[in-house]
């Protein structure tokens, strides 16, 4: 394992609305005020989405992706990070997504519709050098650290 010691920068808060685009919207925040590494948090109402649960069989690589359609609204707490990827801001989240007694966790991935009321917190992380490059072991685009780093 290796890693690197930063700091935290700015620190955005989002009000995304009823029927707005969330990751697009949150890409278009990282775009516009340029922040190349972070971390986010996500509470609110989503609908309209998709989401990645796992492999479908094996643990394989590459892995085949099984989807899971968030066709109602669902009840959402996520954590993701945000990474650079050539010219594109590649946001990556993993939630919880809850309707009555039904959950979900997984990968967000794709359009996603807010429902109701969505809130975003993003933290700028300061002083690390980490991007997202192609890993053609598992044909994702995973993070990387770049720069000086520490090992355990």
């Amino acid at each position: 394992m290796r890693y690197q010691v930063g700091e935290t920068g700015r620190v955005v808060l989002a009000h995304f609305a009823d029927g707005d685009e969330i990751i697009a919207n949150l890409s278009g925040i990282i775009r516009k005020e340029n922040i190349r590494c972070a971390i986010f948090y996500l509470l609110g109402g989503i609908t309209e989405g998709r989401i990645v649960v796992g492999p479908v069989q094996d643990d394989v690589r590459p892995p085949e992706p099984t989807w899971r359609e968030l066709v109602e609204s669902h009840e959402t707490l996520a954590v993701g990070t945000v990474f650079w990827y050539g010219d594109e801001p590649r946001i990556h989240i993993h939630g919880t997504y809850g309707k009555f007694d039904t959950v979900k966790t997984g990968c967000l991935r794709g359009e996603a519709r807010t429902f109701l009321i969505m809130e975003a917190v993003v933290i700028e992380l300061k002083g690390v050098n980490a991007v997202r490059d192609l890993d053609p072991v598992v044909n994702m685009v995973l993070l990387r650290l770049t720069g000086p780093t520490s090992q355990l």
